[in-house]
């Protein structure tokens, strides 16, 4: 079974992810972690049509963090969906599975599954992923809710999400994720 896409990776971009995963494992920063998906959970609860919700973190919350890295995220998937196709046409994303686990499919079409897990006794191929910039990709849950933490190439309130509209990936709208 495919897990992810790290083996095609270049030696920068594997060495990144291995940064990055040290950064996100650090006390400070996984207690920090916590209050933002309670947080971020009771939103949820608030609004239980809400297939997903998030909330950026401090960038200065990650000591050492590589300048190309602009913006880090929190985003919690609910249970049972599935995200529904987005990219991003200005930032590299790199996203690791926090809580629980899922399937990020990329590519459209075809995709390719790509199953993360949080379990940190599995490689670090298990656990993240990293998006190429314009690259379709869609989160896919299970029963539970999905907890994901994502580093970006742009600034939180540069950030574009852009998803096809009822056309099909002919037309896209786009939003930024900070109003």
């Amino acid at each position: 079974m495919k897990h992810s896409n790290y083996e095609r990776q270049s030696k920068a971009e594997q060495d990144l992810l291995q940064r990055l995963d040290g950064l996100v494992s650090m006390p400070r920063v996984t207690e920090y972690i916590a209050t933002v998906i309670a947080r971020v959970e009771q939103r949820m609860t608030i609004n239980p049509n809400s297939i997903e919700e998030w909330e950026p973190l401090p960038i200065d919350l990650f000591a050492g963090l590589p300048s190309e890295i602009q913006s880090a995220w929190v985003f919690v998937l609910a249970a049972n969906h599935e995200s529904g196709f987005e990219r991003h046409p200005n930032s590299h994303q790199r996203v690791m599975s926090y809580r629980g686990w899922g399937d990020f499919q990329v590519g459209y079409p075809p995709t390719t599954s790509n199953h993360l897990s949080s379990d940190r006794s599995l490689g670090i191929e298990r656990r993240w992923l990293s998006i190429p910039v314009n690259e379709w990709h869609q989160a896919v849950v299970p029963t539970q809710n999905w907890v994901v933490v994502s580093f970006h190439t742009v600034l939180a309130a540069e950030l574009i999400e852009e998803r096809p509209t009822n056309e099909g990936f002919r037309a896209t709208r786009q939003r930024t994720y900070i109003s």
